[in-house]
């Protein structure tokens, strides 16, 4: 996986680099208490090829990848971003800038008969804009309010 729980994955190369940019800490926040675990963080990395060529690429990867860049184009953004946890419900991002929120899944493509990705988002009970951000030119529109979005489209957008 791309996001990495456990910086080890990438051998002896972040001990030697402890305070460079080259990864980023994602925290997780309960949604239903408000407030910022102190468990369970994630590290998105800046430069993917880093990883690469560590460890080589993989296909099966292309979902971490997808959740990568979304996460360093939220930040790019100037958002706070979480992982959120609703329950025994994860939502890959929770984004915050100033009283803006927005939630957003990640995958590479819906699956089959299932509504994981927008069930997840469809727990939560607020107005705040809700995504599901895929490869799926086939799945894209709107789900009882849950937007979803080719990853191009959700990139370029100007405002989300």
């Amino acid at each position: 996986m791309l996001c990495c729980k456990n910086t080890s994955v990438l051998g002896g190369y972040y001990e030697n680099n402890e305070k460079g940019s080259d990864r980023h800490p994602c925290q997780r926040y309960d949604l239903q208490g408000k407030a910022v675990l102190k468990t369970q963080e994630k590290y998105y990395l800046s430069d993917i090829s880093i990883k690469y060529s560590q460890m080589g690429f993989d296909a099966k990867m292309l979902s971490a990848v997808f959740e990568n860049i979304v996460y360093l184009e939220m930040k790019r953004r100037g958002y706070d971003v979480y992982i959120g946890k609703n329950n025994t419900k994860e939502i890959v991002f929770v984004a915050v800038r100033r009283d803006e929120r927005i939630y957003v899944q990640v995958c590479v493509q819906l699956p089959d008969g299932s509504d994981r990705e927008a069930a997840n988002l469809m727990y939560i009970k607020d107005h705040y804009h809700k995504y599901v951000v895929c490869r799926d030119t086939l799945a894209l529109g709107n789900d009882n309010g849950i937007e979803i979005v080719h990853i191009a489209d959700f990139l370029m957008r100007e405002n989300w």
